[in-house]
């Protein structure tokens, strides 16, 4: 993602380090030039509920905010975005554009190689929305599969693209959107005779949008992929050479799930217990 240290540096100076060294917060990490500074830059993609900007231009977000609670825990008090399409996170957070990214992030073992992920915030399934009344009675993947005439609104460089074509679709039924007002801007237009994102973010597009013309398709039959069952795991995400930064994190991170906070931020966005991580890693969902 991001950080001025060589891979060396900030190795060594992150986990390698003596506790009382970290401390005092030494190094030449992304962690040492965020608490120097006083602020993080993260990179959003401007998707509700995980990070986004409301109509008065504040940063808010279920990633954001626990992001929020962390930094000051850590000694940031200010957050700094900066909007991207989500497609573009993980080049920017490369290209040092910002100090990490919170936008709620599936964890998968191709990103894995590219981002170090903190452990996840929440587990989410996929949903579906369409016309009121569901006119071409679609409940899964492999119903929009068998039905060459029908188009899919998903955004670009997200998750559900690979569902999708495990699942049966083509590309050419895929309407690639950059973000969520455009794949409901699609499917309002009838470009699209359906849109797919995780189960919150779907949610909440519909909630803002107030178009009793759309639904959210209620029986929806969670993707099958190599096998296995379909669930998603959101986390922030790291340069490959920010391991301190990721450690330090991973520690706050912990304590919001212990104590119950966790479950309070990701509440104010629509989700509920059945949303918890549980105890599964990063290092266990990068794995192939």
């Amino acid at each position: 993602m991001f950080g001025c240290g060589s891979v060396k540096e900030a190795g060594t100076e992150g986990a390698n380090s003596p506790p009382d060294k970290q401390a005092a917060g030494a190094g030449s990490g992304t962690l040492a030039k965020v608490k120097e500074q006083g602020y993080a830059t993260i990179g959003f993609a401007n998707e509700k509920p995980y990070a986004y900007k409301t109509a008065d231009g504040q940063l808010t977000g279920e990633a954001v905010e626990i992001a929020k609670v962390i930094l000051e825990r850590l000694g940031v008090k200010e957050v700094r975005g900066e909007l991207t399409e989500f497609g573009s996170l993980i080049g920017g957070l490369q290209a040092k554009r910002f100090d990490m990214i919170t936008a709620g992030m599936f964890i998968n073992p191709q990103r894995s190689k590219a981002v170090l992920f903190a452990n996840p915030e929440y587990s989410i399934g996929e949903a579906i929305a369409v016309k009121q009344g569901n006119p071409h009675n679609l409940h899964s993947y492999k119903d929009i599969a068998d039905n060459k005439e029908i188009k899919v609104a998903v955004m670009t460089g997200a998750i559900e693209i690979g569902y999708l074509e495990k699942s049966g679709v083509p590309k050419e039924q895929m309407v690639l959107v950059p973000d969520q007002a455009s794949a409901l801007n699609a499917l309002q237009a009838n470009r699209a005779q359906t849109v797919t994102m995780t189960g919150p973010a779907l949610q909440a597009m519909l909630d803002s949008a107030k178009d009793s013309g759309l639904e959210r398709v209620a029986e929806f039959e969670q993707p099958v992929i190599d096998g296995k069952s379909v669930r998603g795991y959101g986390a922030t995400a790291f340069r490959k050479d920010d391991k301190e930064f990721q450690e330090a994190f991973n520690a706050e991170l912990e304590k919001l799930k212990t104590s119950g906070e966790l479950l309070s931020i990701l509440k104010k966005f629509g989700f509920t217990e059945q949303e918890l991580p549980g105890d599964i890693t990063a290092e266990a969902l990068a794995k192939e």
